[in-house]
């Protein structure tokens, strides 16, 4: 089995959530805040950024670490690590090769009440995450292990 490690952002910006879609036609099609496997010696933070940059075009700073999260499928365990992030520039674009071959259809903004409707990653932002974002995120939190609904 291999092993991946991400770095990925929850972006808030004007009372609303950045996140990305996901579609392969009979497959899935999902919404997921940004982010990806860290490369070399690359910090979490400067993945984070980077796949914010390629997954959406928009440029942010990355923040405080909120939540670590542990999933699997039968060919790779994954531990993603999720900062804060607050947007500092650019314009929505998907169009970058990393974002089209995650088949990456759309970037959006989404209001977070709004996402009760939609299939979305981690599944703490229809959850917990309003309630975490009240209470300041005192410290990291480990999410349980689950296993991954796609792949």
């Amino acid at each position: 089995m291999q092993h991946r490690i991400s770095a990925d952002v929850i972006v808030e910006h004007e009372a609303r959530l950045l996140l990305v879609r996901h579609v392969k036609p009979g497959a899935y099609d999902f919404w997921v805040a940004p982010g990806g496997g860290v490369k070399g010696s690359e910090s979490l933070e400067e993945a984070a950024a980077r796949e914010a940059r390629e997954e959406t075009g928009l440029e942010v700073q990355v923040g405080k670490l909120l939540y670590v999260e542990e999933f699997f499928n039968p060919e790779c365990r994954y531990v993603k690590f999720w900062f804060t992030a607050s947007l500092i520039g650019g314009k929505l674009n998907w169009s970058h090769p990393a974002a089209v071959a995650e088949h990456i259809t759309q970037a959006a903004w989404h209001e977070l009440g709004a996402l009760s409707g939609l299939t979305v990653f981690p599944p703490i932002l229809t959850t917990r995450y309003a309630r975490d974002r009240e209470a300041g995120f005192p410290q990291p939190v480990r999410l349980p292990l689950r296993e991954m609904a796609f792949w």
